[in-house]
């Protein structure tokens, strides 16, 4: 059980800080609604259908595969809204004094 703690390295909450450019880009991200994220993964597939129906199915693989990248910065857009970004914004602080408080592993 020793040693299973002198090897954790896992981030935690407070532990590392996030720079000016992703605070930046998380408060303009964060005024899109999530339904916004949504819409364009839907757009996405609508749009590759056009294309592959058009027979154009270069532009109908290039085009489809945006609707993954849309749905994945929804998810992080909803995370930075009810986590927040960074937890030393939030005056939050690492809990050094015993870490296995935080992974459910009884000392």
């Amino acid at each position: 059980m020793e040693n299973y703690q002198q090897n954790d390295h896992r981030v935690r909450a407070g532990e590392a800080q996030e720079d000016q450019i992703t605070a930046t880009m998380e408060s303009f991200s964060s005024k899109l609604p999530s339904s916004f994220y949504l819409g364009a993964a839907v757009a996405a597939i609508i749009g590759s259908l056009t294309f592959k129906m058009a027979g154009k199915d270069h532009h109908a693989l290039f085009v489809g595969q945006w609707a993954a990248p849309f749905l994945l910065l929804g998810i992080y857009n909803k995370m930075v809204k009810q986590h927040g970004s960074d937890a030393l914004s939030r005056g939050e602080t690492a809990q050094r004094s015993n870490p296995a408080s935080t992974t459910g592993i009884a000392a």
